[in-house]
């Protein structure tokens, strides 16, 4: 009896080691940290499925899931028209959680929460302002003895969909940068030293005093940071929230495009925080690999079951449910 028992646990460890699915994704930092909490409470839910996922940025995720080298990828800048008609791999955008991206500094003597017009963060990052003291900086914050020391400003070296984000807002507050940097996940700098995600950048700003750059909102909680308002497109300067990226999602969600593709950066709306974005994983439309295409589909609807529910414990926000029934819908038609 105890051996027939032994000989049925060894036969059902083999079943499942036959069945199990390893899945490799790469892509956004941005979201990595609520991803890498979904994809281990997935697997220890369900043993047969194991997700890696390497937090290489946006850009390293949508060259390798286009080509073929991993089985889906993150990005938080959605795919261009071009990125889309070159790959080789047909991906379907799917939104998953909604984010922050927060302006980040290192001002010795300064405890005050800074206010950032979005043109003053601009003229930072191409030069134009040089000096903490700076009037334009003085007159966002009143009463803030603000040092004469050199801004150090800090960005990503890699493509970023944090950068994406980041110069998407830009773009729509300054034409300075619109006309001379413009926005994508990579981008030419003006000024100032590249590191190499948000851990990179989130590490060089503690460590540099009078730096300036740009995190993920949980980068920038877990780190303890400093973190400036931002003045949104109803003039009001917003601190970053789950609340305030709600808002921002509003309306979108009431207009959502069938793929996805879309920014809510500097979004209308006394509460609307002005650096917001969705963030999404890129799945193959046709998938080479039935079972992982299976899997991947029963995770997604895990996710919307289960995982948005964990958003605001990491400083993200759930999809607005409208959205969340669409995704429903899209992920039916995913073969």
């Amino acid at each position: 009896m105890k051996r027939n028992i032994i000989i049925a646990g060894v036969l059902a460890l083999a079943a499942i080691g036959a069945s199990a699915q390893n899945i490799n994704g790469a892509g956004a930092t941005f979201p990595y940290p609520i991803y890498s909490k979904w994809f281990s409470e997935y697997s220890q839910q369900h043993p047969s499925v194991k997700i890696n996922y390497q937090s290489i940025g946006s850009g390293g995720g949508i060259r390798q899931v286009s080509d073929g080298i991993v089985d889906f990828g993150a990005t938080d800048g959605p795919m261009s028209d071009e990125q889309i008609g070159g790959a080789k791999v047909k991906t379907q955008h799917i939104p998953t959680v909604l984010g922050a991206v927060v302006p980040v500094y290192n001002l010795p003597g300064v405890s005050k929460d800074l206010n950032f017009s979005g043109d003053v963060i601009a003229d930072i990052y191409l030069g134009k302002i040089t000096k903490w003291n700076d009037p334009r900086i003085a007159k966002d914050n009143p009463g803030v003895s603000l040092p004469d020391k050199a801004i150090l400003p800090v960005y990503r070296s890699d493509g970023s969909g944090t950068t994406y984000i980041f110069t998407d807002f830009l773009s729509k507050v300054s034409q300075d940068w619109t006309s001379k940097v413009g926005k994508n996940t990579s981008v030419k700098w003006p000024t100032g030293i590249g590191q190499k995600g948000n851990e990179g950048v989130a590490g060089m700003v503690r460590q540099s005093p009078n730096s300036f750059g740009y995190v993920e909102l949980i980068y920038a909680l877990q780190n303890k940071m400093s973190f400036g308002l931002v003045k949104n497109a109803s003039g009001k300067f917003v601190k970053a929230s789950t609340d305030g990226v709600t808002a921002a999602a509003a309306a979108a969600a009431k207009s959502m495009p069938a793929d996805y593709r879309v920014s809510i950066t500097n979004a209308p709306g006394a509460a609307s925080y002005p650096i917001s974005s969705f963030t999404w994983l890129l799945i193959p439309t046709q998938s080479t690999d039935a079972a992982k295409t299976k899997a991947l589909k029963e995770f997604l609807g895990w996710m919307l079951d289960h995982g948005e529910s964990e958003a605001a414990g990491l400083s993200y926000a759930s999809l607005p449910k409208q959205v969340q029934d669409m995704v429903r819908k899209t992920i039916a038609q995913i073969k």
